[in-house]
């Protein structure tokens, strides 16, 4: 059986200038949305020691990860909650940050979803998000899913592009109540693997990969997992397998 897919190793520059980015404060409360398995809950909690963190997120086997980590760390100022940000009731005012780590491209209605984050705020508290630039911008979706299928991309709804264009990002925002507005391009690769073998047993975990495999017929999917390894060769160095991509920092304040 393969090996799960380290979402955290792939994100590990990423994740050292969001951290940078977010300046969490040693007394802020911090609000984690989408925040997995807890690694960015974590690392706000270690600042704010003497504040707290709540990582919020839709799946319970990831938070489930999340909470058995943070006791294994023997952190006792975090707590996590299986909510949709979109809807959820939180408390009014309770936060001085809100972070969220790709946590936030899938929201139904990003509006409701960002105003309803804005509300668990309180005013002039900051919100620092990590987005992806679009789709052609970032190897990683772009040559992973050309190896696997050359069929063009159905969109069903948001996915992880869906706020890559600053403008709907901007005015998705300040519709939702915030303001002071910033954009810091991101340009580091993801990490896939030590190897090229890891990395292929990595990458067949991912949804998108595995449900395109799965509607191949059995030599069509031989052939397009031959392909997969030929790509990850191709990017295979002496410090591991590496996807270029790009990225947005996206910094703004909750309005009075």
């Amino acid at each position: 059986m393969s090996e799960p897919f380290d979402y955290d190793a792939e994100l590990r520059r990423h994740n050292t200038l969001f951290r940078a980015a977010a300046r969490v404060g040693p007394h802020d409360r911090v609000l984690d949305i989408g925040c997995g398995t807890g690694q960015t809950t974590r690392e706000a909690a270690r600042a704010a020691a003497g504040g707290s963190a709540l990582g919020v997120d839709v799946s319970a086997p990831m938070l489930e990860r999340a909470r058995r980590l943070t006791d294994a760390e023997g952190l006792t100022n975090v707590g996590y909650q299986q909510a949709d940000a979109q809807h959820h009731d939180f408390p009014p005012a309770s936060f001085d940050l809100g972070i969220s780590r790709f946590g936030t491209m899938f929201f139904a209605d990003p509006v409701a979803a960002f105003s309803n984050i804005g509300r668990a705020l309180r005013p002039t508290a900051r919100l620092v998000l990590l987005l992806w630039q679009e789709r052609e911008r970032n190897e990683w979706a772009t040559e992973i899913r050309r190896s696997v299928s050359d069929a063009p991309v159905a969109s069903h709804g948001p996915d992880p592009f869906s706020l890559a264009d600053p403008t709907v990002v901007e005015g998705v925002l300040t519709a939702a109540g915030f303001t002071d507005i910033g954009f810091t391009d991101v340009h580091e690769p993801v990490y896939y693997g030590p190897d090229a073998a890891t990395a292929f047993d990595a990458v067949l975990n991912l949804w998108e990969v595995d449900d395109l495999l799965g509607g191949l017929d059995t030599a069509a999917a031989e052939q397009a997992r031959a392909r997969l390894r030929a790509v990850l060769d191709a990017h295979s160095t002496e410090d591991g397998v590496y996807f270029d991509s790009r990225a947005w920092i996206v910094t703004a304040v909750r309005r009075h």
